[in-house]
């Protein structure tokens, strides 16, 4: 649960800190504002992916199924800056599948939090073979870190990509290739 109040404290000081006067007419509602952004932002923190992917039916086709381009947002744990991108998700049922919505959620549950992509790509390999139970899961995503774009090296464009095989994926390089060439349709 985020709390306003520490948030409001929080974004005080910081405005005070970088020279900036709380209570000048531009910044006197910041607090308030920024507390609210993220309890937004950070949602994620208190769902259960779980929820997202309980929901399953009976499916007699076990070939791969792929959701691809899911947009997310998240936030870098380390700079408190954004990270956007795409996920792109296959699994191979085992006799059931889940909506596709279902996906999309369980992307937006652990972005909604503060991450590392990295950490972002196999929490969500793990939660759809955990709730789903595939024969495997790939996921991909694709991002553009605002800590590397707007500070440090400043290199805008820039985009980081991360991958993650479990299961039937983990050394089936057909499987592996027939993902990457769904991708490029």
């Amino acid at each position: 649960m985020v709390d306003k109040d520490k948030v409001r404290e929080g974004i005080t000081l910081l405005l005070e800190g970088i020279g900036e006067d709380p209570l000048r007419e531009g910044l006197i509602d910041t607090p308030d504002r920024v507390a609210r952004m993220y309890e937004e932002l950070c949602q994620g923190m208190e769902e259960d992916p779980g929820e997202q992917l309980s929901k399953a039916f009976h499916a007699e086709n076990n070939e791969m199924i792929l959701e691809k381009d899911i947009t997310f947002y998240s936030i870098c744990e380390h700079h408190l800056m954004p990270f956007y991108g795409k996920a792109h998700i296959a699994y191979i049922p085992d006799g059931k599948v889940v909506g596709i919505s279902k996906l999309a959620r369980t992307v937006e549950v652990y972005a909604r939090r503060l991450q590392i992509q990295e950490k972002l790509t196999a929490e969500i390999a793990d939660a759809i073979m955990e709730y789903v139970k595939p024969r495997g899961v790939m996921v991909q995503l694709s991002a553009e870190h605002m800590c590397m774009t707007m500070r440090g090296v400043k290199k805008p464009g820039s985009q980081t990509v991360t991958l993650v095989s479990r299961g039937v994926f983990k050394d089936n390089k057909e499987l592996q290739d027939t993902f990457f060439h769904l991708l490029a349709q």
